[in-house]
Formats: structure tokens, C-alpha cells, sequence
């Protein structure tokens, strides 16, 4: 077994751990409750849940998804965002460390931890606006401040990522484009098209990736994503009237260009970080 794949496995249990707490996020931050106090319980009973009961995954299986007091049926939702976290910390993990030198370079650490936490935020996100339709500005515009410190850490430790000063123009642009898109609809339909969830989320991702082309690549690929669920929708029969929460698109299309974005752009648009250098 190679270093690196020694270290990716300890990423996947990290990534499961993370998403056990993402569980007590997307539980909570929408209600406005601590998610530190208190500890992890049921639901239903309000039964202090064990450290044995708590092992991410394992555990749901071995309790055959009920909680162990009062039987009541525990969401398969838990399992599937820690397994899913765990799995995308893997990716990541192997997409950032190529060779056992990457494991020793500062800048490469640090990447993995920023864009991993935020690709948690995304997912935590993700998961609140399917179930709520609200984005949380502590999951968006709140976390701006502090996309921007970590371009600033990043870049100072040599990693290739965009400079400070280009992460505030990305907020400035992904809040400012969706926001003119959202209040043009508005003035054309007399409707609101877009939540502000939506709008602090771009900003949030522009901040962590700046202006161009991230954003523009977000935004058409979310868009198709979309519109593949409303043409869904209508061959089921569900119409233009089902609820359609853009945050998950706008997550999933953010972890794609996390991932190949750059090849994407150097492939499709060449010359592209002549308008905003890194």
C-alpha cells in the first residue's frame, strides 16, 4: 500500500466523522439551536444517543436505522451524508496529493482542509435547502470573510490559488450578478425567481474561486442541471408547480469545477486568466 493511499483511507474517516457532524448541522442550524448543546440524541425520546451508537455508518446498520430506546426509525439521511462526505473527503484527498512529496508540502495541506470544508458547507447547504428551501448565512454569506483569509493563507503558502484581493472580487461578482439576475426577474415577472439564500451562497462561491471563469461556469451548469429536473418533472407530470431549491445545483456545480474546472477553461477558453490574474 502506497503512503498515499495509507493517508487517503484516514481522509475517508475524517470525511465520515465530518459528516457526522454536518448531520447535527442540517438537524439544527435551521431552527436556530446550538449545534454543540446538546449532545447528540434521539429525536423522538430525547435518549442521550451512546459513543457505541454514534460510529458514523456502522452504527445506523448495526441498529438497523431504529434508535436504540424507543425503536422509532432513525432517517437514512444520516448515513448517506456521512458516506457521502467521506467519500467526496477521499476524492479530494487523491485529487489534491498526486505523489508522497505533495504530503509534505504546507500549501497542499492547507488546500486540502480549505476546499474540503468548503465542500462539507456545500453539502451541509445542499441538504437544509432540499428540506427547508432556506440557505443559512452562516453556511454563505457569513463564511465570505473567511474564504477570503484562506486565499490569503493559500496563496502565501504557494499554493495556486487566486489572491485575496481576487476572492473579494469573486464575492463582490457572484453576489452582484445573481442579484441583478434575481431583482431583472422581479421587475420583468412581478414574482421573486431566486431566494437571497441563493445570492450570499454565489458570493460564498466566488469568494473561493473569483470572478472568472468560475462563475460563469457555476452558473451555466447549475442552470442545465435545472432544467433537466424541470424537463423531468414535466415528463412526470409534475410541471413548472414542484418548488425547485438552486442551492444543491449551485452546490454540485461548484464540486465539478473544484475538481476539472481549470482543464474545462483551459480547454474551452483559452487565455481566460488574462481577465482577472491570479
Amino acid at each position: 500500500m502506497s503512503t498515499v493511499t495509507f493517508f487517503a483511507i484516514f481522509a475517508f474517516l475524517f470525511g465520515l466523522l465530518i459528516g457526522s457532524f454536518l448531520n447535527v448541522v442540517i438537524a439544527r442550524l435551521p431552527e436556530d439551536r446550538s449545534i454543540v448543546y446538546p449532545g447528540s440524541h434521539c429525536p423522538e425520546c430525547g435518549a442521550d444517543i451512546r459513543p457505541h451508537d454514534n460510529i458514523p455508518v456502522i452504527s445506523w446498520l448495526i441498529l438497523g436505522g431504529k434508535c436504540r430506546d424507543c425503536k422509532t426509525p432513525i432517517s437514512s439521511l444520516y448515513p448517506t451524508v456521512e458516506l457521502l462526505t467521506g467519500i467526496l473527503a477521499w476524492l479530494w484527498f487523491r485529487h489534491t496529493f498526486q505523489t508522497p512529496a505533495d504530503l509534505e508540502n504546507p500549501g497542499k495541506i492547507a488546500a486540502f482542509f480549505v476546499y474540503f470544508f468548503f465542500i462539507a458547507a456545500l453539502i451541509a447547504e445542499s441538504y437544509i435547502d432540499i428540506r427547508h428551501y432556506i440557505i443559512p448565512d452562516q453556511l454563505s454569506i457569513y463564511a465570505v470573510p473567511f474564504a477570503v483569509l484562506a486565499m490569503f493563507l493559500l496563496h502565501h503558502l504557494g499554493y495556486h490559488s487566486i489572491s485575496w484581493k481576487v476572492s473579494v472580487l469573486g464575492a463582490f461578482f457572484g453576489g452582484g450578478l445573481l442579484g441583478f439576475v434575481a431583482l431583472s426577474w422581479w421587475v420583468i415577472r412581478r414574482t421573486e425567481g431566486m431566494g437571497l439564500g441563493d445570492i450570499k451562497l454565489l458570493a460564498f462561491i466566488g469568494a473561493m474561486f473569483g470572478p472568472w471563469p468560475a462563475l460563469f461556469f457555476v452558473l451555466v451548469i447549475s442552470s442545465l442541471l435545472a432544467t433537466l429536473v424541470v424537463l423531468l418533472g414535466l415528463f412526470w407530470g409534475r410541471g413548472f408547480r414542484m418548488a425547485l431549491p438552486y442551492g444543491p445545483f449551485l452546490a454540485l456545480a461548484s464540486i465539478i469545477w473544484l475538481f476539472h474546472g481549470y482543464v474545462i477553461a483551459d480547454y474551452w477558453l483559452p487565455g481566460w486568466e488574462l481577465l482577472f490574474p491570479m
